[in-house]
């Protein structure tokens, strides 16, 4: 495993192992590195000759009172893990390389669709987030090249801006969304779960217990979808402190309802203690006589 920190230097490596044929899989992370990463690794080395990992904790996709300064970091596990997990590079940039103008030099793209993806779900409580996230992944993309791009499904809003962000500027990047990765008892992995404390953690399981059941009615029609929906952020707010929003939207537009024949995604996100976790779950087309 080879660690790089020069842009530079990354893409002329990955241009060269291109040149030879190779295919490359890309993984981008913040680090704090758990199984759901990994498990992108994993899918990553299973169909490319190489895979590159990036660690960057980006500075512009954290609101001013958001936990910049706070974000874990632990960059020696972080390198164990890779490592372990048989990583071919690792990308680490200072940010003065990933942000060689400043860091109020926003990506725009004219015409471009991804921002009707962005403005609910955590794109209302979470201004200019999202801006930040398709900036530093058009660069890092930019300095990848050509590759097959591993995203996790925990992230869906994130997933799906990304990807529109990627056909907005027609890269030559495919996008493979994968599996949300839980711990036995139905938490969803996550980098901030380590700031639970044990009494959080436990009441943290009425997230996926609440999403669990939610897609359970829906798929049996038990009610109506704003019914149901009602029903489960009442039973959702008895079990965490905060809840920012639980929508139930479209899969491919993100627009809240959707229709039962189509794919629909339930998503959430609330606060245990002072962590704001996010989850979701898709919901398959129900067959309709």
């Amino acid at each position: 495993m080879k660690l790089i920190r020069d842009p530079e230097k990354f893409k002329r490596i990955l241009e060269t192992l291109r040149k030879r044929g190779k295919s490359i899989g890309f993984v981008p992370t913040m680090g704090a590195l758990h199984e759901g990463h990994l498990s992108l690794v994993r899918a990553s080395n299973r169909a490319n000759d190489i895979t590159a990992v990036s660690i960057f904790v980006n500075p512009t996709q954290f609101a001013p009172k958001e936990d910049l300064s706070k974000y874990p970091r632990p960059i020696k596990s972080d390198l164990q893990l890779l490592r372990a997990a048989k990583t071919d590079f690792v990308f680490m940039p200072s940010v003065r390389a990933m942000y060689p103008a400043g860091l109020n030099r926003p990506l725009k793209i004219p015409g471009a669709k991804w921002p009707r993806l962005a403005r609910g779900l955590c794109g209302k409580f979470r201004p200019g987030h999202f801006q930040g996230v398709v900036t530093v992944v058009a660069k890092l993309l930019h300095i990848t090249g050509a590759c097959r791009l591993y995203l996790g499904a925990k992230d869906y809003q994130q997933t799906a801006v990304i990807g529109q962000m990627i056909r907005d500027l027609d890269l030559d990047v495919r996008v493979l969304v994968q599996p949300t990765v839980r711990e036995k008892d139905g938490l969803a992995l996550s980098s901030r779960n380590r700031y639970l404390s044990p009494d959080d953690r436990r009441r943290a399981l009425a997230i996926s217990r609440v999403l669990f059941r939610l897609r359970r009615d829906l798929r049996k029609t038990r009610g109506t979808a704003a019914s149901l929906r009602g029903r489960a952020l009442r039973e959702l707010k008895k079990g965490v402190d905060r809840v920012q929003y639980l929508e139930v939207v479209d899969a491919a537009t993100l627009v809240p309802g959707g229709q039962r024949t189509k794919k629909r995604v339930a998503l959430t996100a609330c606060f245990v203690g002072k962590t704001r976790l996010i989850d979701n779950v898709i919901i398959p087309p129900s067959r309709i006589p």
